[in-house]
């Protein structure tokens, strides 16, 4: 008999929220730039995609991230961050499931790259303190996913093992090293297929009709 996981550890941006990229990508069409070009800047940029990091880490601050990455763009700096994520939305089935799954005794992890500390604060209403048993943001510690570290430093606070976990994430890269650590991983690309795959591991009704 398959032992149940106790752990389930969730990404932020875009697994409880709406897509994240969808809404960059009408941030730059509102500011009419081609809609991938801000998320080019991030992920690919030889000068913004390092500063980008050094943003999840903590290292840099969101007016001066906002400054360089304006700068790139040809935009407004001020209140940038808040215009990339003005569209992100609370997903309510997915916080649904995810009091379900604690109600039921599992422990629940989230485990975000935040944006920094400043006047930009994506997690403001969705009170996660209530929400979860341990939250980790890599601002706060200094590191990000997809570091094997920030797997490890999450598991430790909760007091769980790798085997016993489950983590879901929408960026496929922020899951290998979590798969090898013997995590058990789900790449959310939509909710309720992501809640089919909950259902399957927890044993527990998720996803209504």
């Amino acid at each position: 008999m398959t032992t149940r996981p106790g752990t389930l550890i969730l990404d932020f941006g875009g697994v409880l929220t709406t897509d994240l990229w969808a809404s960059i990508r009408a941030c730059a069409r509102r500011e009419g730039l081609p809609e991938d070009f801000l998320l080019d800047l991030l992920l690919t940029d030889s000068d913004i995609h390092p500063l980008f990091i050094m943003l999840e880490r903590g290292e840099v601050s969101q007016s001066d991230f906002e400054t360089r990455l304006a700068a790139a763009a040809g935009l407004k700096a001020d209140g940038l961050l808040g215009r990339m994520c003005a569209d992100l939305r609370p997903d309510d089935a997915m916080l649904t499931a995810v009091a379900t799954l604690r109600s039921s005794g599992v422990l629940i992890g989230i485990l975000s790259n935040t944006w920094g500390t400043g006047y930009f604060n994506p997690y403001e209403g969705y009170n996660l303190e209530e929400r979860a048993d341990a939250i980790v943001l890599s601002d706060q510690v200094r590191l990000r996913k997809p570091e094997p570290e920030i797997f490890r430093h999450i598991l430790e606070i909760l007091g769980t093992e790798a085997r016993s976990s489950v983590f879901v994430d929408d960026v496929a890269s922020h899951l290998t090293n979590a798969a090898t650590m013997g995590i058990t991983v789900i790449q959310h690309v939509e909710t309720r297929n992501t809640l089919t795959q909950l259902e399957s591991i927890f044993g527990i009704d998720l996803v209504k009709a």
